[in-house]
């Protein structure tokens, strides 16, 4: 009751930025500057931003092309000038991947486990640690000079996507973007990992010397659904896209990633403030506003790897394949 499915040109209005950027950007995460993070969003498809150091916007920690795409950032904070366009929500498939040693049918290497949500309802996950690493190869190779990795062997079926970095230890925020418009997997990885890396405006674009320290997380956006209830999604499930009217009588939008509010600790309404916040509503927040917020609610699946694991798992593809060059080489998928 009160919900319907967001199904083909209705998921053109997805696209719509949530974070706040010139151009729309998406955001999956608190704002830069905390939880309410201010960012100005449009209302027009664009593009979007994902995060801030608080947090990104998919499923757990493990994580892992068509014209005028509309870019989104997972995390909050303000966006950054990345172009776009409104689009669908993408279709199933089945992820095509060799599992090296050491690593589970699903793709998974006993340190690596999927995010909150992913692969419910017992549906086979479509993404996989080899995304991951194919992320890892086209940035080495953008760093480095080598020519583009070679096609990969996991579907290449379209779907809304976010790509993430963090760094270090304690796993800071280090960039990420995405898009709400359904994009054949091998090009939107491509496309994504080198703008989450380079382009996002929260961030100076990433150097060589960063790459140990990084882990990448890529999370598919699946289960996009419109309620009539802003309350009706689940914290740790959902992720969540609201559209509102500013001050101006603006349209703005905003979105949150499905681990945000679990990672910051927030219940429904805290969640829904940060991101009006986000959205760069500034006026007093009452019940009665709340209720006239329009709310999309989805799901991902997300896998993460870290550089060590990323390594381990090009260095099995390098003496399987008999690579000659150094590792890590360009392209572990020859």
């Amino acid at each position: 009751m009160g919900r319907k499915r967001c199904v083909g040109a209705d998921c053109s209005k997805m696209a719509a930025g949530c974070c706040g950027v010139k151009k729309q950007k998406l955001s999956g995460s608190p704002g830069s500057g905390g939880p309410g993070g201010v960012g100005a969003g449009s209302g027009v498809a664009g593009t979007g931003h994902c995060g801030s150091e608080l947090g990104i916007g998919s499923s757990a920690t493990v994580a892992a092309a068509a014209a005028n795409v509309s870019r989104a950032n997972g995390l909050g904070g303000p966006g950054g000038n990345v172009s776009g366009g409104g689009g669908s929500s993408g279709s199933g498939g089945t992820a095509l991947s060799t599992t090296p040693a050491g690593y589970t049918s699903s793709g998974l290497s006993p340190n690596l486990s999927a995010g909150p949500g992913s692969g419910s309802g017992g549906r086979k996950m479509v993404v996989s640690a080899e995304m991951c690493c194919f992320c890892f190869d086209v940035l080495y190779c953008h760093l480095y000079g080598y020519q583009p990795p070679r096609t990969p062997r996991f579907t290449n079926d379209p779907y809304p996507l976010f790509v993430t970095w963090k760094i270090g230890r304690d796993k800071r925020l280090r960039g990420c973007i995405g898009t709400f418009s359904a994009m054949n997997l091998h090009s939107g990885l491509r496309e994504y990992t080198l703008t989450s890396a380079l382009k996002d405006s929260r961030f100076p674009p990433m150097t060589r010397d960063e790459l140990p320290r990084l882990f990448c997380s890529v999370s598919l956006l699946t289960n996009f659904e419109d309620v009539g209830d802003y309350l009706d999604w689940e914290v740790g499930v959902h992720g969540i896209r609201i559209e509102f009217f500013n001050e101006k009588g603006s349209k703005r939008t905003a979105t949150y990633l499905p681990e945000v509010a679990k990672e910051q600790g927030w219940d429904h309404i805290q969640t829904i403030d940060s991101l009006l916040r986000k959205g760069g509503y500034k006026a007093p927040i009452t019940n009665d506003f709340r209720k006239t917020i329009k709310l999309t609610r989805y799901r991902s699946e997300k896998m993460t790897m870290g550089y060590a694991e990323y390594i381990a798992h090009r260095q099995h593809h390098h003496y399987q394949n008999g690579i000659g060059h150094p590792l890590p080489p360009y392209n572990h998928y020859s």
